[in-house]
């Protein structure tokens, strides 16, 4: 094995380019040539997050970087996360907690960022003395100039921790050769020198047809072309980003379970239904047409990081209603996390925590209420669903406390002996729990009114492995591994 001088960092010319899956597959190669890799990403915008051992909260990507590197994840992996509560303000989480909601305007001013830089460095250098290499991964593009001053993910960690810096650019969305060469012409001249190669991602057909390609851009910007990344369909990893929902189904079809999960303007872990999408019964959809949730066998709501105002527009869209109609008609109803507040009677928001409604009616199929508070829950379960007996994991995400009318009946029972959840019948059921999808005990029973047979897919964890390993020979074939590690070693 080669010494490692250098962390490696994946940066892009946009967002959606493929930084985080390629990551991951750096991740689990590094891992598979015997080293101790880790990931990292300073700062995260997204509202696909998850929870660590210990109750911290990070980006789901880095969790999932995490568990290609088989190691636990851990809050210095994304010591700042942004969630988007609107289109102006995001919720603030540092090395895990709530620091506050600030306006975008303020937050990209920088009036914290030196505050924030520090606390990146700080966890970076705390995972580099645990590991190597370190896997970076960049937000976004790195010439974003309006707001490079106040750069605390990008090519400011790149220089500060002297990384072999590697950028990418997705060939589906044209004009590969102006975004690589203005992206690294735009960077300060000791910015470029960082940049040590280049990958073109998401290619289809015939890679020979890009030699010529790969030759002008080496010539115009004097940086090697490391790799022409084939798009795949072979594989599924988990994505970070909600724009990759624009590439998932939207209709019903036949001859399958219909899953429609309702879509909503700010829904956050849609990798809650993952596993249900690698099932072969299923056909899952994201809608908010009514027509399309009147097919549906199963209908979902989901999570939302604004749960009262995605609920408001689907009173007004006339998305509840139809929800309320498919419930009386036998429907199964299940809600998760905001979706579960959203089943219930009333929430209610006195501190205008997430904005200027203090009440809304809910879809009344719950007994149940809430009121959003300041406190957010962030911890991991593990729990028994219903009468089984398999113990089940899941972890919660969410601000406010739901309170329950007497008698109501809990879905889960903790393994610490409390209640979770509520179950109205069989067919009419919420939780806080993310992940609760994940174990086959609750999926074969949500299915089982549909299906004759138990799915004979292997355990969800057991998937995601194989398909890291997939991944990491997918860029094995296409990407000069060699040429990375000597850049990370010189």
């Amino acid at each position: 094995m080669q010494a490692l001088k250098h962390p490696l960092m994946i940066v892009g010319t946009g967002s959606d380019v493929g930084k985080s899956v390629l990551a991951t597959g750096f991740c689990r190669i590094f891992l598979q040539d015997g080293y101790r890799p880790v990931p990292f990403k300073a700062q995260n915008m997204s509202l696909n997050s998850y929870v660590t051992a210990d109750g911290g909260e990070i980006g789901r990507a880095q969790a999932v970087q995490a568990e290609a590197c088989r190691v636990e994840c851990h809050t210095d992996m994304n010591p700042v996360l942004l969630k988007p509560g609107s289109d102006k303000r995001s919720q603030v989480i540092v090395n895990g907690k709530v620091l506050g909601n600030f306006s975008a305007g303020s937050y990209f001013r920088g009036e914290i960022k030196d505050r924030l830089f520090a606390e990146v460095m700080s966890a970076f250098e705390r995972l580099q003395k645990q590991y190597n290499p370190v896997v970076i991964e960049g937000a976004g593009s790195i010439a974003e100039l309006n707001l490079k001053n106040n750069d605390i993910v990008n090519m400011r960690v790149a220089t500060a921790v002297k990384a072999a810096t590697i950028i990418v650019a997705d060939i589906e969305r044209g004009g590969v050769f102006a975004s690589v060469y203005g992206s690294v012409k735009l960077l300060k001249p000791e910015e470029q020198k960082r940049i040590k190669g280049i990958i073109i991602n998401k290619f289809r057909g015939d890679i020979s047809l890009f030699d010529e390609g790969r030759k002008i851009l080496e010539e115009l910007t004097g940086i090697p072309v490391l790799g022409v990344v084939p798009a795949f369909r072979h594989i599924q990893i988990e994505e970070e980003d909600s724009v990759s929902l624009a590439r998932k189904a939207f209709s019903a079809r036949e001859n399958k379970v219909n899953v429609a999960v309702i879509f909503l303007r700010r829904l956050s872990n849609f990798t809650d239904f993952a596993r249900l999408e690698q099932d072969e019964r299923v056909n899952l959809y994201y809608t908010n047409n009514v027509e399309e949730i009147r097919k549906a066998d199963i209908i979902i709501l989901p999570g939302s990081k604004s749960t009262i105002a995605d609920l408001d527009e689907l009173r007004r869209n006339g998305v509840a209603d139809e929800i309320v109609r498919q419930a009386r008609d036998g429907k199964t109803i299940v809600g998760i996390c905001g979706g579960f507040q959203m089943m219930g009677r009333y929430i209610r928001d006195p501190q205008h925590i997430e904005g200027d409604l203090e009440k809304l009616p809910g879809l009344n199929l719950l007994p149940v209420e809430t009121v959003i508070g300041t406190e957010k829950s962030t911890v991991r379960t593990s729990f028994r669903y219903k009468h089984f007996g398999q113990i089940c994991q899941g972890y919660e995400i969410h601000m406010g406390q739901t309170h329950f009318d007497a008698g109501a009946k809990p879905l889960n029972r903790t393994v610490a002996g409390g209640n979770e959840g509520c179950l109205v019948n069989d067919k009419i059921w919420g939780t806080y729990l993310h992940g609760i999808l994940d174990n086959p005990v609750v999926i074969e029973d949500l299915l089982s009114p549909f299906v004759s047979e138990i799915s004979r897919v292997k355990s969800y964890d057991a998937f995601k492995q194989e398909q890291y390993d997939m991944l990491a020979d997918h860029l094995r074939r296409h990407v000069d591994i060699n040429s990375i590690y000597k850049i990370m070693a010189e």
